[in-house]
């Protein structure tokens, strides 16, 4: 019985050893990242000039450099992985990526779903129509007389939603919503809508290429880009206001936007 007792003990205390020397685990989201070295961010890369690819398949854009540098000065890699817009909140919640990077806003919606960083960059919002369209706007409501395409899960999906839709402006079958950006511009340049609500960025970046022409530009929300977090990691969206805030005060965000022809 000794014998067993003893063993018992050694058996013991060489688990409370091995226990002492097994790495502690992270204990928030930032540790996590630091720890594997890299951080894991989702986008959607058919938005140019913000996220989109090139013709070697490198994830290239505005978004894209921000992020890097983020992860730079974080002392982390950066691994993009590229979704369907309408997926990204969800891919955060899940815990797939560990943030997100997109031209987006935090709305109401989202954000009882994942945290935000601070503002890093605000732009106006434009209307596209096909180049040999003689139509025009006066002001952004006058687009409920005709056939509109968003992507879909985007602030101008919710904009015409509540703004055109809800209010009786325009019937619901003429919102086209897109999984993404590119397939409205295609859609348009057919013929089968007349219209395209998007950023002013990218509208410019269309129109700059010859797929479509701006034909109204205005302010429609007072938000502006930021990126979503895990919802409650308290230190991570502290790091990430902290390096945002230090580019923003260097001018380096500014250069970029300048860079990519962005306001």
């Amino acid at each position: 019985m000794k014998t067993i007792s003893k063993v018992l003990i050694l058996l013991f205390l060489a688990a409370l050893t091995l226990s002492a020397c097994a790495p502690k685990a992270p204990a928030n989201k930032l540790e996590a990242i630091k720890s594997a070295g890299k951080m894991v961010v989702g986008t959607s890369a058919d938005y140019p000039p913000f996220e989109y690819k090139d013709e070697q398949d490198n994830f290239v854009g505005f978004d894209m450099d921000l992020i890097r540098e983020i992860g730079k000065r974080m002392g982390v890699e950066v691994e993009i992985q590229d979704m369907a817009f309408d997926s990204l909140v969800a891919a955060v919640e899940q815990g797939k990526v560990d943030v997100v990077i997109s031209c987006m806003a935090p709305t109401e919606e989202r954000l009882q779903k994942v945290d935000f960083s601070i503002t890093y960059h605000i732009q106006k919002n434009s209307f596209l129509t096909a180049n040999e369209s003689s139509l025009t706007l006066a002001s952004p409501e006058d687009a409920a007389a005709y056939k509109i395409g968003v992507q879909t899960g985007t602030t101008l999906d919710d904009w015409v939603t509540k703004n055109l839709v809800e209010t009786g402006k325009m019937l619901a079958e003429n919102v086209l919503r897109y999984e993404r950006a590119d397939q409205s511009i295609l859609d348009l340049q057919a013929g089968r809508i007349d219209l395209v609500l998007t950023d002013a960025g990218p509208a410019k970046e269309y129109e700059k290429t010859g797929q479509a022409k701006v034909i109204l530009t205005e302010k429609l929300f007072e938000t502006g880009e930021n990126i979503a977090l895990t919802k409650g990691e308290a230190e991570l969206k502290a790091e990430l206001d902290k390096i945002i805030q230090a580019l923003l005060d260097e001018g380096f965000i500014d250069k970029l936007a300048e860079q990519y022809g962005l306001e």
